[in-house]
């Protein structure tokens, strides 16, 4: 080598720029942990989110499951309506009267003939009637006059509604006496306080003591058909 000439030799410095492969699998480590987590928390999300759609769901099966109950329901009711109607109406088309009473024109009767152990006073026989939804007969027209003499079998006499009140002869819906209704004619007697009236088939309506007993002589209207 020559006198006065220098040698370069190149140096190269490498730089520690990538880290151990300890620290990298640490890195990783903790990236997948990391990525673990999100998953997880992305699962339970979606599972709640799952619950929540499926309680809204039976939820509304239950509301729907209701709604069909009370409409069930609903239509029992109509229908248990619709045959009440249809049975009725039957029952008036066959049937005017309750069993027990006679149809006679427009009305129903119930004529009480028991052993005479269990004749009543007009007062009692009166209540025996509205106990059956009627009353003693009224007699306003020649239909229910004829009507009460059919029904007046025998001598011993019927309580019917006509009785003294306030010094009149009135019946029991609180119209005063037609006196051309009285049989046989002339006109009845005076009316005195605690007399009632009877009638006795073909003789003649008789006034008597309301507290004696009689057999008596129910009426109501006839269903119309």
């Amino acid at each position: 080598m020559a006198e006065g000439e220098v040698n370069y030799a190149s140096v190269v410095f490498k730089s520690n720029s990538h880290p151990p492969p300890e620290a990298k699998k640490e890195k990783e480590t903790v990236y997948d942990d990391v990525k673990g987590q999100s998953k997880t928390t992305e699962e339970t999300a979606v599972t709640n989110a799952g619950s929540l759609l499926e309680k809204k769901a039976n939820n509304r099966r239950l509301q729907y499951q209701r709604l069909a109950c009370f409409l069930g329901i609903l239509c029992v009711i109509l229908l248990l309506g619709i045959i009440a109607v249809v049975v009725v109406y039957h029952w008036r088309q066959c049937n005017a009267c309750p069993n027990g009473w006679i149809l006679n024109g427009s009305n129903c009767y119930q004529y009480n003939n028991p052993d005479h152990t269990y004749w009543k006073t007009w007062e009692k026989s009166r209540e025996d009637c509205r106990g059956k939804g009627s009353d003693l007969v009224v007699v306003h027209n020649e239909e229910e006059k004829n009507a009460l003499n059919t029904y007046s079998v025998g001598s011993s006499g019927y309580w019917f509604g006509l009785r003294a009140e306030g010094g009149r002869w009135k019946w029991i819906d609180g119209s005063d006496l037609t006196e051309s209704y009285w049989t046989p004619k002339p006109p009845p007697p005076p009316a005195t306080d605690g007399q009632c009236v009877m009638s006795v088939q073909n003789i003649a309506w008789i006034s008597v003591s309301c507290a004696e007993k009689k057999q008596w002589i129910c009426i109501m209207k006839a269903l119309s058909v």
